[in-house]
Formats: C-alpha cells, structure tokens, sequence
C-alpha cells in the first residue's frame, strides 16, 4: 500500500474548508484500490491517499492537483461569495 500526503495551505481556515467540502464530493474512481482522506488544520488542507501501486498514486494525485487547481481559482474570483454563503445557517 502506497500513502500520499499532500498539505495545501489556504489564504483562511474557512477557504480550507470550502475546498475541502468541494473536494470530498468526488468520488474516487476505483474505490476498491484508492482511498481518499481530506481533512483540515486551520488554513491548510491535507489529502491523503491510500493506493496499491506506484501507478495508481500518480494518476489520483494528478486528477486530485487538476481539481484543486479548479477550486483554488474558483475561490480566488469569488471568495467573499462563498465565505458568505458557508456562513449561513
């Protein structure tokens, strides 16, 4: 078993969060063989990633990274609309 760990700092504990909460949503492809772990610590998110082989981490990493990438420029353009909207009750 192959363990990855990524740490992504955030500009705020609350950006963490939101990527966090949008990332979890996706489903790993083959769940029998990748196990996906996304936690925060104040303004850092961290992923961990259980796979078989070698292969396997590099492509879920990558996919994961094409995502991130996504989301971090996402919050980037409309991060004062997202903190409010995971504000409210």
């Amino acid at each position: 078993m192959r363990i990855s760990t990524v740490k992504v700092p955030f500009a705020s504990a609350t950006h963490a969060e939101i990527a966090r909460r949008v990332l979890q949503v996706d489903a790993e492809l083959q769940p029998n063989f990748v196990k996906k772990s996304l936690a925060t610590e104040g303004d850092q998110l961290i992923a961990s990633f259980s796979t078989l082989t070698i292969r396997l981490a590099r492509l879920t990493l990558n996919a994961f990274l094409d995502n991130l990438d996504l989301v971090t420029r996402t919050l980037g353009e409309f991060a004062d609309e997202a903190e409010s909207i995971i504000a409210k009750p």
